[in-house]
């Protein structure tokens, strides 16, 4: 019999607000990956009492759940979302730029939080305490509301990109190196939203794509 994946809870929120830290956000990114676009960042600070059902982590939930938990979350929480572009990746390198979306998230909040709750286990230079959960997105209701946001925010970004960058299938594999978008690449090489300091797209500029 298959193991029944663990449901997020608001435990880590409650032992942080027991210990007179509140508000407690929830931090986590979506982008670190992909080949191309900015990484996203999103923080959320939850109201006990109008918390979304279904809040899973992001990877787990399709994308019609996703974009319904995006809208109640958005409707009952406070959501701060940053983010780092191409540019900002490229010269600073995927980490750094990733804790800099979250410092931009946590920034944008209405509400400066006293603690925050952190998926991984790199901490971002935040102006109040930082607990970093692995694997928090499955573990903490706060963290998988931000895994939502920031999943959902990135995706409609990558969507608007593919628009304007057709031929890579951006719409579908978020800049991801799927075989798609590998296949763009061939044929296309790569363009400014192509984050150059990933190995894959520096083998690409060292050996343009002829004809």
């Amino acid at each position: 019999m298959a193991k029944t994946r663990p449901k997020p809870d608001f435990a880590f929120e409650a032992a942080a607000r027991a210990r007179g830290l509140d508000p407690v956000c929830g931090i986590d990114e979506a982008g670190r990956g992909p080949w191309a676009g900015p990484v996203v960042a999103a923080a959320v600070i939850l109201t006990p009492g109008q918390i979304p059902m279904g809040l899973a982590d992001s990877k787990v939930l399709s994308r019609q759940c996703r974009d319904a938990l995006y809208g109640q979350i958005m409707s009952n929480a406070l959501v701060g979302i940053g983010s780092a572009d191409v540019v900002e990746i490229d010269e600073l390198n995927i980490l750094a730029a990733t804790m800099l979306a979250m410092h931009r998230a946590v920034a944008k909040l209405d509400l400066a939080p006293r603690h925050a709750l952190v998926d991984g286990n790199r901490a971002p230079d935040l102006p109040c305490g930082v607990e970093c959960l692995v694997k928090g997105d499955g573990r903490c209701l706060s963290i998988a509301a931000a895994s939502i946001i920031a999943k959902v925010t990135r995706d409609r970004a990558m969507m608007a990109l593919a628009k304007q960058y057709p031929g890579f299938g951006w719409e579908r594999n978020a800049g991801y190196g799927t075989a798609e978008h590998r296949d763009g690449l061939a044929r296309l090489g790569p363009n400014e939203m192509h984050r150059s300091s990933f190995t894959p797209i520096q083998k690409l500029l060292r050996d343009p794509v002829s004809g």
